[in-house]
């Protein structure tokens, strides 16, 4: 068996975070303080500068998509979203009747295959167990092309327990350098008063 897929069946089967059924329940029962309900002030300052509509964004872990909804009304065609749980997804649907049905996915972020301009983080990172987070990097950059960004927020306190989990800059940095060769981490100057201090905005670069 592939070592890496041994480690995320692992974890799936020891820990019911993994699991899509474990998310599906959250929607179900609107256990979802991490969703913001809508669009947080850093990602939405960075995707206001992006200029080509046409770019492969793939946005993982994407709960209910207010970053997939902003984008797509404001004209980029390509916006590809995945969750476990496909009771977000659903309700984005609804909210953008018109979003592609095959842009969105319903599954394993590790399991998905394709290639993207540009991948959107925004909460898949802090939800995943800490022991998966070099999967994540590697199979972001299997997904990126060759000019790919990984852009969005990282954690950057720790928490007693999860998730989400933590972390810090100097661990991220490390994290990511074997498959990235440009990276950028700035402590986010405009967080969410509830954020403020504690959201690394991260830039890297294939």
């Amino acid at each position: 068996m592939d070592p890496e897929h041994f480690t995320r069946d692992f974890f799936m089967t020891e820990h019911s975070f993994l699991s899509a059924n474990y998310w599906q329940q959250r929607y179900q029962s609107n256990e979802t303080g991490w969703d913001l309900g809508a669009v947080s002030p850093p990602l939405k300052a960075y995707m206001d500068q992006l200029t080509n509509k046409n770019s492969r964004i793939l946005i993982p872990g994407a709960g209910k998509a207010y970053e997939a909804e902003y984008l797509f009304l404001n004209g980029f065609t390509q916006v590809h979203v995945i969750d476990f749980a496909a009771e977000p997804l659903v309700e984005l649907k609804n909210r953008c009747p018109g979003f592609p049905e095959n842009q969105l996915h319903v599954g394993d972020f590790f399991d998905l295959n394709g290639e993207f301009d540009l991948i959107l983080e925004q909460t898949l990172f802090c939800a995943l167990d800490p022991n998966l987070r070099n999967n994540y990097a590697k199979k972001c950059a299997s997904l990126l092309s060759d000019e790919g960004v990984l852009a969005g927020l990282l954690f950057n306190r720790e928490f007693e327990s999860g998730p989400p989990f933590g972390g810090k800059k100097e661990e991220y940095a490390v994290l990511f350098a074997p498959y990235f060769s440009k990276i950028q981490m700035e402590e986010c100057y405009n967080s969410l008063p509830a954020r403020a201090g504690s959201e690394l905005f991260i830039i890297l670069r294939k």
